[in-house]
């Protein structure tokens, strides 16, 4: 019997594990998967911030918990998909949104720089998935990833000195293809949101010297993101409504990639 939409975006009953869900797109995805029904466990280093996003959750009716990790540390990765799996039960919905960046010439770049962002947007990925799907998903033959990737991650920039981000987030794209074609076995979808320019910690210093306005007008929409633009797509990709979409890479730019490349 077909399934009406209404249900196949339903999450009631399935658990979501969000990284770098205190704040900016990690909390906007949380929400929307939390909205949706899903039980929601967020994870970041700091615990003030998860303390405050979770009870912001909490006060939309959402169940939420948290765990304060660092996810560039090994150490850390497994502590949280072991934590997650003693206080979910299991893991159906993994975003990897933990992600860092940093400003400078390539030919100034520091290699400890370079390390650090690779560690966190990239190595960790992989290896919180590869925690994720040992204990949880392929045992269960089910699952869904979604990888916080960005159109950074598209193309090259003459406007952003930034290529160890620029780098790892063409990873993260490559990364979701090639995982999407090994795990497709064991009932896995991964995919990957691919946002253009929204609001957020990482952002500010962009957007306080190229300034909003100009940034959207690199947009056939001519604005940036806001926060309710992530969450249809974050929504799709974790439900059964997306179940047969796997290996895609979701641009939510307002359209800056489809004229310009990134």
């Amino acid at each position: 019997m077909t399934r009406s939409i209404q249900t196949l975006l339903d999450l009631t009953g399935r658990t979501a594990l969000v990284t770098g869900g205190s704040r900016g797109l990690g909390l906007q995805i949380a929400e929307s998967l939390g909205e949706a029904g899903a039980k929601i466990l967020l994870t970041s280093r700091k615990a003030a911030d998860l303390e405050e996003s979770a009870a912001h959750l909490q006060a939309k009716g959402i169940d939420t918990r948290w765990i304060a990790a660092d996810a560039s540390a090994e150490s850390d990765i497994q502590r949280i998909a072991t934590e997650a799996m003693e206080r979910l039960g299991q893991v159906d919905i993994l975003v990897n949104n933990a992600g860092a960046t940093w400003g400078a010439p390539a030919e100034s770049h520091p290699v400890e720089a370079w390390d650090k962002v690779m560690n966190l947007n990239i190595r960790s990925m992989f290896l919180l998935s590869q925690a994720i799907g040992r204990l949880s998903m392929i045992p269960r033959q089910r699952g869904r990833i979604i990888n916080v990737a960005s159109i950074a991650g598209l193309a090259g920039s003459s406007v952003l000195d930034a290529i160890a981000y620029h780098t790892s987030k063409g990873a993260a794209v490559n990364f979701t293809r090639a995982l999407a074609g090994e795990w497709g076995k064991y009932g896995i979808t991964v995919n990957a949101i691919a946002p253009g320019f929204f609001p957020s910690k990482m952002t500010r210093g962009t957007l306080e010297r190229v300034g909003v306005e100009a940034l959207a007008q690199h947009a056939p929409l001519r604005r940036i993101g806001d926060d309710e633009d992530l969450k249809g797509a974050a929504l799709l990709f974790a439900s059964d409504a997306g179940k047969h979409i796997t290996g895609q890479i979701l641009a939510v730019d307002g359209g800056v990639s489809a004229v310009h490349g990134a």
